[in-house]
């Protein structure tokens, strides 16, 4: 499954030709001094919303959009999944009403949002966690165990073919063939590419010597394609290919490597990815209702899946209008509930969020108000 695509420029269109024409058909104080009172899951909304963003969430999103449609009818939410750059660049500029992204704003990003999100600006509310699978096109292999130096050295360009020495001293019962490694990175802005080189830079710093960063280091040779779909397809059509991506993109197309953590080697699943989730914490200076979370890629803890993201929705804190704020709070509140959780884990083999960090979700949704 794959969410709609909707070009940036549609999207803008869309809203220049006054799309954002809203009703809340709920309370009178959906929002405004009472918004912490009335819960936006309940309200009844229409209008059209639209986002831009993360490609890596396209299950999901596909089934949040069709949830969320089924409870309020004549409401829509075109979503454009150009990547987590464009998301947070649209959110900051006004040109979308939420963003996905798959990293949460940096600092700088943060005080733009306010010239748009007003004085408190924008806030990172979490709505997808999913492991990030090493994926790779061997025949007859459909796992590996890796360590973080050796995956750093394969992305790196380091190790030239599949029966390297670093590869087989982890997998000795492997047949691993004699094939080219082909390293296939993302091409665009995005925050699985954040979220894995975080991971390289933390847990292989000796080898793996560039700073996380959404966009790929320019020095490093290899294959890119744009998109979680592109990378994906780049590998399934290219024998001794090996990418990053969204376990729910890859699952039962390529093999995925085990990864080690302390001195046991874990395998991928939500399971694990929500283990190491919740070994993070809150990033330092943030405002109380943002839920930006700063992982642990060191951790230790058995059973905890390293290398994987949580997905946020960008939501601003103040928008102009009450029926725009009554939107974005009616979607924002389905997509963190029990209901929207569980869509989402049964389209994209993601992890619900775990009820401390639901709960903080929702206190940043209910924060949300108008200016009138």
């Amino acid at each position: 499954m794959k969410a709609t695509r909707y070009g940036r420029k549609a999207a803008l269109a869309v809203i220049a030709a006054g799309a954002l024409a809203l009703t809340a058909c709920g309370s009178d104080n959906a929002t405004g001094t009472n918004a912490n009172t009335q819960s936006a899951a309940a309200m009844k909304v229409t209008g059209t919303l639209t986002g831009i963003g993360a490609s890596s969430t396209g299950a999901a999103m596909d089934a949040w959009k069709a949830g969320f449609a089924a409870a309020n009818q004549g409401a829509t939410v075109q979503y454009s999944p150009d990547g987590s750059g464009a998301g947070r660049k649209a959110i900051i500029d006004g040109s979308a009403q939420f963003a996905g992204s798959d990293a949460y704003l940096k600092d700088d990003e943060l005080a733009s949002s306010k010239a748009k999100c007003g004085p408190e600006g924008a806030i990172n509310v979490p709505v997808y966690i999913s492991p990030i699978a090493v994926a790779f096109n061997l025949p007859d292999v459909k796992e590996l165990k890796l360590d973080a130096p050796t995956v750093a050295k394969i992305f790196r360009g380091e190790v030239a073919k599949w029966n390297d020495p670093a590869i087989a001293a982890l997998n000795p019962d492997a047949k691993l063939p004699d094939l080219k490694v082909t390293p296939v990175n993302r091409s665009d802005d995005s925050g699985t590419t954040s979220n894995f080189t975080d991971y390289l830079a933390s847990a292989a710093p000796e080898v793996w010597t560039d700073k996380a960063a959404g966009v790929w280091p320019a020095s490093l040779k290899g294959e890119n394609a744009k998109g979680t779909s592109g990378v994906v397809k780049t590998v399934t059509d290219t024998p001794g290919a090996v990418t990053y991506a969204d376990d729910s993109a890859v699952s039962g197309k390529l093999g995925t490597a085990q990864i080690k953590v302390g001195s046991e080697f874990v395998k991928i699943s939500a399971d694990a990815a929500a283990k190491a989730v919740e070994a993070g914490k809150p990033v330092d200076g943030r405002a109380a209702n943002d839920v930006a979370i700063k992982l642990d890629r060191k951790t230790t803890v058995s059973g905890a899946y390293p290398v994987v993201l949580v997905s946020y929705h960008v939501v601003c804190t103040t928008y102009d209008k009450k029926e725009t704020a009554d939107l974005v709070k009616a979607f924002e509140s389905y997509v963190v509930s029990d209901e929207g959780q569980k869509v989402a884990a049964d389209a994209a083999k993601s992890a619900p969020l775990s009820k401390s960090l639901q709960t903080k979700a929702k206190a940043a949704i209910d924060s949300i108000k108008a200016k009138a």
